[in-house]
């Protein structure tokens, strides 16, 4: 089915002094070391290298087996003799664990907590790595020695059983990945294989610690699946899938991190997988397509073959038309047509004569679609396309949006296409979320027909229409989507938003099924605050899509103090840098100026006056991927976007040159000298070089997001999101490694002591005491 969430991996390694390469487990050399005379060269020490890592698990009824291959590398020019660790799962019952070298069962045995806990610390202390202090309260797998030669690989094989957590009607399976977060090496190959089957019908899956497949068969067998390379994991793998019979599931997951602030929550909705030679309810679609002059050549080759994928992407009893557009606008029939194959076959020869020439009459085009439909007892949708900007009848962005809007009395949802840049991309924002879509951008190197085929696939078989989500006895507020998307077959909504009363409710779905109203409830519980924080991920996937949110009011509305102001705190909160705020991470920005950093969030901001060209573009697609984040981790998320510090907008834009305002976060406070240009650009894309040069760390290096905490590196040392400057004054200085250390980690739980496997100072506000960390040889 299509794309659900990338899951991450780790291994650990620890060599000598070291923590050179991790992942789910780790081996430690236990060769002494030996004297060597000073001219007789010794030895040098290079990481291990992970080759390969595949983990595949097979989770039936609650019961997981799972097995993980590694392949170690020693790049050294010694024999290792390694001792291989792996630390339990969290709250999972464990047994049948094997470890397999070169395919030759290796002895070992399974501790319990209080024994791993001494085994972990006697680690941290003789390697003078404080990485595995967070595993402290986990028991531990540990095996007897085995050789790995200077310059040979080892593959290791671990196989073993678990019960995954079960909560009402939600299972999770979850796999320590994130040792791998302190490493100097990526993993080489990365593969993951989770095969679900259930007795019971499963409805959603969702995988909030990053991009995976999700490939399903019916309602009772699901396959999610990773292929990565080269990849450093931050965070543990996760799956969350929900239990449901009946044509409807739902499902909330909440976190209260403190009884004096607000919860939140994430609804998982899901419809049960039909049948492939089940009938869909009909539809109505209207494909409005661009043939003004810019769209001559590839553009119109590519718009024909899109405009012949959604013809035959319909369904028997669907209603259909086209509108074909440029300083005129045409209709392929005055009327709304029956689809069949006759009607496929002469709107196809239709297609097949569309000519490009003229100027652009986008208002007209949209009025004349919307007006054909009057019939609101079936779903209707219409795919607008444009490569360039309104130049004929209504050209305001303002009034065309407000026509839109006024002409679409029949609730019609509305998705955008932008071809290229030179697009309005505001307006077509407007028209998207003034009318219930979303937009799409293709990027001039892409094709068109891919991007509307995969927006088809969504809404080829509606299930649920105008959906409506509620909990009874509870006050939600900032809940997103603001406009809940409708229900498809093999679809999933999920909507996260914030309550005040905690306890237990229930959760109202209802919308249309045809033209008949249909309303499903479902038992739930809203946490209180002493529930844990096994949902903790709740939190941060809600704060990315407010800061989508208020990105949207400003580029739609205009800046006002308030909304700068929350951008600018949730940003420094969570370590979601936005383009907007990217400055937080320089080392020189003090964390804590709320009026500078807002004055500087303030300029930047102004990019967003940028309607059109790359800048205009790009600046739309993050708005839109804040806005519909499924990720809890904020370092995935500023990944997807782009590095603050480097050229283009990465991984998610392919390469793009970047945008002006960007370059405004690397630069020091300074007055507001107006919008940035593509001299900034340009200069942007040095950047990273001469930061080195410099000494500095590139801003990548400089936020981390730890357990339920933010880190940012200022002034050598690394400061919780949460202290303040006067806080930091009276903090209690530690020396790592010492006995008040070992002292203090005991104290708390592994959950808090993430907080402490830091190798450089850390200043951290654990309840209402502040602790500076300092390395043994720093420490006063």
């Amino acid at each position: 089915m299509g794309a659900g969430r990338f899951l991450t991996a780790a291994v650990v390694v620890v060599l000598g002094m070291a923590a050179e390469a991790r992942a789910q487990g780790w081996i430690i050399d236990r060769r002494p070391p030996i004297p060597v005379p000073t001219p007789i060269p010794t030895p040098v020490q290079r990481p291990f290298e992970v080759r390969a890592l595949t983990i595949d698990a097979r989770i039936r009824d609650q019961a997981a087996e799972v097995q993980v291959s590694q392949t170690f590398y020693n790049p050294g020019s010694t024999e290792m003799e390694a001792e291989y660790f792996f630390p339990v799962p969290e709250d999972a019952a464990v047994e049948h664990l094997v470890l397999m070298v070169d395919g030759k069962e290796i002895a070992g045995r399974l501790m319990g907590k209080d024994e791993a806990r001494r085994i972990y610390e006697e680690i941290v202390r003789s390697k003078r790595d404080p990485a595995l202090l967070e595993y402290m309260g986990r028991g531990l797998y540990r095996t007897s020695v085995f050789p790995i030669p200077a310059g040979a690989e080892r593959k290791v094989v671990m196989r073993y059983t678990q019960l995954c957590r079960r909560d009402r009607d939600v299972v999770e399976f979850t796999y320590p990945l994130s040792t791998q977060k302190h490493a100097a090496k990526p993993v080489g190959k990365l593969e993951i294989r989770a095969s679900i089957a259930s007795k019971e019908a499963i409805k959603s899956v969702f995988c909030p610690s990053d991009e995976a497949r999700v490939d399903r068969a019916g309602d009772h067998d699901v396959k999610v699946s990773l292929d990565r390379s080269d990849v450093t994991p931050t965070r543990d793998f996760r799956v969350v899938y929900t239990l449901a019979e009946g044509s409807l599931g739902a499902s909330v997951l909440s976190h209260r991190p403190d009884s004096g602030e607000d919860g939140y929550f994430l609804v998982l909705a899901a419809p049960e997988v039909k049948a492939a030679d089940s009938k869909p309810l009909p539809k109505t679609v209207v494909f409005v397509i661009d043939r003004s002059g810019s769209m001559a050549g590839k553009k119109m080759d590519q718009a024909r073959n899109a405009l012949r994928t959604v013809l035959d992407d319909l369904r028997e009893d669907d209603l259909f038309n086209i509108v074909v557009y440029d300083d005129r606008v045409e209709t392929y029939k005055p009327e709304l047509q029956r689809y069949g194959p006759d009607a496929r076959a002469e709107a196809r020869r239709y297609v097949d004569n569309i000519r490009e020439g003229g100027s652009t009459n986008i208002a007209d085009a949209l009025k004349s679609a919307l007006d054909m439909i009057r019939d609101d007892s079936r779903p209707s949708y219409v795919l607008f396309l444009t490569d360039g900007l309104p130049t004929a009848g209504e050209t305001n962005e303002f009034k065309i949006a407000e026509a839109c809007k006024k002409a679409n009395d029949r609730g019609t949802r509305v998705f955008s296409f932008g071809v290229g840049y030179d697009v309005n991309a505001r307006l077509l924002d407007r028209l998207s979320a003034g009318n219930g879509g979303a937009t799409e951008y293709v990027k001039p190197d892409e094709d068109i027909e891919a991007h509307v085929a995969r927006y088809m696939a969504k809404l080829t078989s509606p299930v649920l229409t105008g959906v409506r989500i509620e909990f009874a006895d509870s006050d939600v507020n900032r809940a997103y989507p603001r406009d809940v998307p409708d229900l498809f077959d093999g679809g999933q909504i999920v909507w996260a938003g914030r309550y005040r009363r905690s306890g237990t409710t229930k959760l109202k779905v209802s919308g249309k099924v045809g033209g008949e109203s249909r309303s499903f409830e479902f038992p739930a519980e809203l946490a209180e605050a002493d529930r844990g924080n096994t949902y903790r991920f709740v939190e941060r996937i809600w704060a990315a899509r407010r800061i989508g949110d208020l990105i949207d009011q400003i580029d739609l509305n205009g800046q006002n103090k308030e909304l700068v102001d929350e951008l600018v705190s949730l940003s420094t909160k969570y370590g979601i840098m936005t383009p907007y705020t990217s400055f937080l991470a320089d080392e020189r920005t003090p964390l804590h100026a709320m009026t500078q950093n807002t004055d500087r969030a303030r300029v930047a901001l102004r990019e967003l006056e940028s309607v059109g060209g790359m800048s205009g573009v790009v600046q739309r697609q993050v708005k839109g991927y804040y806005q519909n984040a499924g990720q809890a981790d904020a370092m995935a998320l500023n990944r997807a976007v782009g590095q603050p510090g480097q050229a283009g907008m990465g991984g998610m834009m392919g390469g793009m040159a970047g945008m002006g305002a960007m370059s405004l976060s690397a630069a020091p406070a300074g007055p507001a000298t107006g919008r940035a240009g593509g001299a900034q650009v340009a200069a942007k894309a040095s950047a990273p070089a001469s930061r080195a040069q410099a000494g500095e760390r590139d801003v990548a290096e400089t936020v981390r997001q730890v357990g339920a905490k933010t880190f940012y590196y200022k002034e050598g040392r690394w400061v919780d999101s949460a202290v303040k400057p006067e806080d930091e004054a009276g903090a209690k200085v530690i020396r790592q490694f010492s006995d008040e250390y070992f002292d203090l980690a005991r104290a708390q739980s592994d959950e808090r002591n993430r907080y402490l496997a830091f190798n450089e100072p850390v200043v951290v506000k654990l309840d209402d005491a502040v602790y500076r960390i300092e390395p043994a040889e720093e420490a006063r």
